[in-house]
């Protein structure tokens, strides 16, 4: 899925003003997202009947195991996504933000999964493009089927047909050629940046001891 997500302004007055910011696409899992609100809405409406119904240590319990639950769910299917425009790659995984320009990214690979590789040889993998072996064998079966179409009609308009690809392999062919458009431009150079999701881990350590403590103290 891709959604058009405006980039911060520039500021007004400076060397840049008349120019419009860069325009994020993201691209995030559907099937993440959707698997991910589904287990948070189990996991709350069975948090917040124990901490109404339960007795004793139970709400406590309870309301530390969301603690400690609710960030690592969010973290693995609603958070990962890949932001993208002319100047740079910004990978959101879920413990980690990655933003990598253009003049910085040596390739992107796709293999079991999607990632991208730096120009000092760190890779940091794609948690928002997954990579389906199904979906790639279903786009294999359809390509040969339209192949064999093109090539039955006598090859009329077979050098345009666009070949059949799985959804996030089709993601990874349009980033590979931002990358090799974009790759020298003076606006797509800078450093590789990388900072851990605090906001995450933080909440997801507090739960853990605090549910290790009630737990351990019987």
């Amino acid at each position: 899925m891709t959604i058009p997500e405006p980039s911060e302004p520039q500021p007004s007055g400076g060397p840049h003003a008349s120019q419009p910011a860069p325009q994020d696409r993201v691209h995030r899992s559907n099937a993440a997202v959707v698997g991910g609100v589904l287990l948070l809405a189990v996991a709350g409406w069975l948090g917040i009947d124990a901490v109404v119904a339960g007795a004793g240590r139970t709400p406590w319990i309870a309301l530390a195991a969301l603690l400690f639950l609710v960030p690592l769910v969010v973290a693995f299917t609603v958070r990962p996504a890949v932001h993208v425009n002319d100047d740079r790659l910004r990978v959101r995984n879920p413990f980690r933000v990655v933003v990598l320009p253009w003049g910085q990214v040596a390739s992107l690979r796709s293999g079991y999964s999607n990632e991208v590789v730096d120009r000092t040889g760190a890779k940091y993998q794609l948690w928002a493009l997954p990579v389906s072996l199904r979906a790639r064998k279903r786009a294999a079966r359809e390509e040969m089927r339209a192949a064999g179409e093109a090539a039955r009609g006598g090859g009329g308009g077979g050098a345009s047909r666009v070949p059949v690809r799985a959804a996030t392999d089709r993601i990874m062919d349009e980033l590979r050629e931002l990358h090799e458009a974009r790759a020298d431009a003076p606006g797509a150079q800078g450093e590789v940046t990388v900072r851990w999701a605090y906001e995450v881990l933080a909440p997801a350590a507090a739960g853990a001891v605090l549910l290790g403590v009630l737990l351990g103290i019987g």
